[in-house]
């Protein structure tokens, strides 16, 4: 049944070959051409095109491996010099490679599926419980839009996340700590999660009885550093030119489109403020350095009103949110919290971090649908954390001809996580304002994908319909965020 489904659901991602493909198609590009055709020592250096290399060393081998079968598609795609270049070979071969490497996202779904026992307190049974966290997980929406639309490789990478928890799942603590060290060699933004990793680990592994053990400390950072040493070994004497490609903090607090945090409700207050400033007399401004915020662009920022916030400010605020998730987690290192608080830091990351991308949300999403069939509860902060998330997501496929996709993607896998999750725990998951505030995203969607560009004049206030979109979503994850926090810390 299991492989079924995925081979069903790969072949729906098959007809979208030809579907709208984001700069991120041509970033994966580049970056096949990087590894394929310069030296090792140039990987971090080359710079012909803006989408310089910037993930980590092991993503980079990862490039390079596909880089060896694409040219027996279209070798013009390893050229350094063909910039944006999209050939049907090209873009035939890269979308496979999405849908080829996704088999580790399913597998990842489904080593977590089949462990699903080993979860403590779960009240739902048998096989409906274990068909829904399977297709739940592969049939995510949102994956499907950012990488088989828009265009990336998240479905590999929460692959790999999935190994590393389904292996904590059967209590394979050394083998959890390999596959997140991999992961985070791969794409260093899980590090919204380590504190959690860092602090189970080290009390569930190194603590038994209340005991501690050196021996199982120097296995687990032998593990670790054996990991970190194999990816940035071969970089040691250029760490400094590869950490500031990792790490470009002049990117601003927050993504061009802006991911629906805590930031976006900070920088719409001083929007608001320096407007009703302006129109008061009380505050005086030359040229419009209040529109810097909402001109789309990826750029550092100033507030106009309110502070303008550093990135330290982001930082410590993040790790002090988690701290109450990660104390309950030192005191009951149970599986079930690990991924309870595994998914809070993720969440504090999402809504407190610095220049978070949209699609960071996934980070939260994933790892919560092993948690839809835990309780009730549970899958209500789900559903409307996944269903906002999704349509967060939208933004990023502007495109008209994406439009009827899009929209139909996300009903259709919104239809099928009520429905499941219904039938796992027997009763009505949402309630009538929780119903209402999703629906109520019809109303958004209609204004900022039709009747926007009705309005007379709209093109000056092209920011508007994604300030409505992050807007609508922030309310959701944010509230979902604060009653989930609530829950876990009073289990």
């Amino acid at each position: 049944m299991f492989l079924a489904g995925f081979i069903v659901l790969s072949c729906v991602k098959l007809l979208y070959l030809p579907s709208y493909k984001s700069t991120d198609f041509e970033v994966h590009r580049n970056w096949l051409a990087i590894t394929s055709s310069k030296n090792l020592e140039d990987w971090y250096y080359e710079s012909t095109s803006p989408w310089t290399l910037d993930y980590p060393p092991f993503f980079a081998w990862f490039e390079f491996a596909l880089s060896k079968a694409a040219y027996y598609f279209d070798p013009g795609m390893l050229k350094i010099k063909n910039l944006n270049y999209a050939s049907s070979k090209t873009i035939l071969f890269q979308r496979l490679s999405v849908i080829v490497t996704d088999f580790l996202f399913a597998y990842g779904a489904w080593l977590c599926t089949k462990n699903m026992h080993n979860l403590k307190s779960i009240q739902a049974r048998g096989p409906s419980r274990d068909a829904a966290v399977f297709f739940l997980l592969i049939a995510n929406a949102g994956l499907f839009l950012v990488d088989h639309i828009h265009f990336q490789y998240n479905g590999f990478l929460f692959g790999v996340l999935l190994l590393s928890v389904g292996a904590i799942m059967q209590d394979r603590f050394l083998t959890g700590a390999l596959w997140f060290s991999v992961l985070l060699n791969l794409k260093h933004i899980y590090v919204y999660i380590a504190p959690a990793y860092f602090i189970f680990l080290l009390r569930a592994y190194c603590f038994h009885k209340n005991n501690f053990y050196f021996s199982r400390l120097y296995k687990l950072a032998f593990v670790v550093l054996f990991i970190c040493a194999s990816s940035f070994g071969p970089f040691m004497f250029q760490m400094q030119q590869v950490l500031s490609r990792l790490f470009p903090f002049k990117r601003g607090l927050c993504h061009a489109y802006w991911a629906p945090n805590f930031w976006a409700l900070y920088n719409t207050a001083d929007k608001v403020l320096t407007i009703a400033g302006k129109k008061s007399g009380y505050l005086q401004i030359s040229g419009t350095p209040e529109a810097s915020m909402t001109g789309g662009l990826v750029q550092d920022i100033e507030h106009v009103v309110l502070p303008s916030v550093p990135p330290l400010a982001t930082f410590v605020t993040t790790f002090v949110m988690m701290l109450p998730a990660l104390i309950k987690l030192w005191r009951a290192p149970t599986s079930i919290n690990f991924i309870r608080s595994l998914t809070i830091c993720g969440w504090c990351s999402f809504l407190f971090g610095w220049h978070v991308h949209e699609k960071a949300i996934l980070i939260m999403i994933v790892p919560m649908t092993l948690l839809s069939v835990i309780s009730k509860q549970e899958a209500r902060f789900f559903l409307i954390l996944a269903i906002t998330g999704h349509f967060s997501l939208f933004p990023l496929l502007f495109k008209h001809q994406e439009l009827y996709t899009k929209a139909l993607l996300h009903i259709c896998w919104s239809v099928l996580a009520v429905k499941m999750l219904k039938r796992v725990h027997r009763m009505e998951i949402l309630c009538l304002w929780e119903k209402l505030y999703l629906l109520s995203g019809c109303l958004v969607f209609v204004y900022s994908e039709i009747l926007h560009s009705m309005i007379p004049g709209a093109a000056k206030y092209q920011f508007l319909p994604l300030l409505c979109y992050s807007l609508y979503s922030t309310f959701g994850v944010v509230t979902t965020f604060l009653r989930f926090y609530r829950f876990f810390l009073v289990q």
